[in-house]
């Protein structure tokens, strides 16, 4: 076996629900091998994961065990840190999103990638998603100016309510669930964003008197497209309209249809399409559209987990065949910028100009 062939030793930290589908990823792919987990406690976790050492601090672990990739899957707000920590070690980075809590913050983790020459992937899990790959192309072929319209928003209870009550402590629904989608309209224009305005509402006294549960914003790009995107949290959102996915343009529309027996809590929900549904603006003579819309079921498509396996065949990929990730990472940089500003806006009242 080559040098380049030997298995990449993987550091993962963090065990919630998206550190323990990573670490599922990276055991099942003969190209890692988990060197170890970080968690500041025991988890229950899969049969596969109960063999790996679980170590109660990061700095500690990486200096111990010096992998070759450090996977940073924890609160938003150490993974500026944990992610320049391990670039200064020499190691490549996978990062969960969003990439930090401040656009420095982001800034930072990018400069320091550079200046280490390692490669650093954020988790957009849509980026890899074939689904949401055709919708983003079926809509650029429509052309701009755009009109975006997204939300998810879940009703959680029990334990996923208390993971949304932690969240906010460092993050609002808005911006980490929004940089996905916010990317994804980012990607389908390919235009500046130049302003982003912010509504929020505290729904609940189970939240601090400084969080907000519920929240949306409003882009405007620099073609002249627009968009918005809504996300709420917590046990009194509404069922009724939790998923929207929409991108319109002077030619027609590009929509997901989501399956009507679907709720807001399952994981495998907020990415699965079921169907694209195409519509073409062209009318004839009579005023009548020329086609009917074409329905595209996406048959086959990967949930969660197949997913996250997707995502680090990526991690992989970069790695071994040096791939130019500037694109990447600059992306990620300006989703979070939009969506911090829309924070920005709920706080303050204003919009914000970018």
């Amino acid at each position: 076996m080559s040098q380049s062939e030997k298995p990449i030793r993987v550091l993962v930290a963090g065990l919630g629900n998206m550190g323990r589908s990573h670490a599922l990823a990276y055991h099942n792919n003969p190209g890692f091998e988990i060197i170890g987990l970080v968690n500041r406690s025991t988890p229950e976790l899969a049969a596969e994961l109960q063999g790996y050492t679980i170590h109660p601090d990061f700095t500690t672990a990486l200096a111990e065990l010096k992998p070759d990739l450090c996977s940073i899957n924890t609160y938003s707000d150490s993974h500026a840190d944990y992610a320049v920590a391990a670039f200064e070690a020499g190691c490549d980075v996978f990062v969960e999103k969003p990439l930090a809590t401040t656009v420095a913050d982001a800034e930072r983790v990018v400069a320091a990638a550079r200046k280490a020459r390692r490669k650093l992937v954020i988790g957009y899990i849509l980026r890899n998603h074939p689904s949401w790959m055709r919708l983003i192309e079926e809509a650029r072929k429509l052309g701009p100016p755009y009109v975006f319209r997204m939300n998810l928003n879940q009703q959680s209870s029990g334990p996923t309510w208390a993971t949304h009550k932690s969240l906010m402590r460092t993050t609002s629904p808005i911006v980490d669930c929004g940089v996905h989608y916010v990317d994804v309209m980012c990607q389908i224009t390919d235009a500046r964003a130049v302003e982003v305005r912010g509504m929020g509402l505290r729904m609940s006294d189970e939240i601090a008197a400084d969080m907000y549960n519920y929240g949306h914003l409003q882009v405007l790009f620099e073609d002249g497209s627009i968009g918005w995107y809504e996300a709420g949290w917590g046990p009194m959102i509404s069922e009724t309209a939790f998923f929207v996915k929409d991108v319109m343009s002077p030619k027609g529309a590009v929509s997901i249809v989501m399956d009507p027996n679907a709720k807001s809590d399952d994981i495998d929900t907020h990415t699965k399409t079921s169907v694209i549904r195409l519509h073409t603006a062209e009318t004839g003579p009579d005023g009548k559209f020329i086609r009917p819309d074409q329905d595209m079921t996406m048959e086959g498509e990967p949930g969660h987990q197949a997913l996250c396996d997707l995502e680090q065949a990526f991690m992989l990929r970069a790695i071994r065949e040096d791939l130019d990730l500037d694109r990447h990472m600059a992306d990620a940089v300006a989703s979070l910028r939009i969506c911090l500003a829309a924070d920005e806006s709920v706080r303050t009242g204003q919009p914000v100009r970018l």
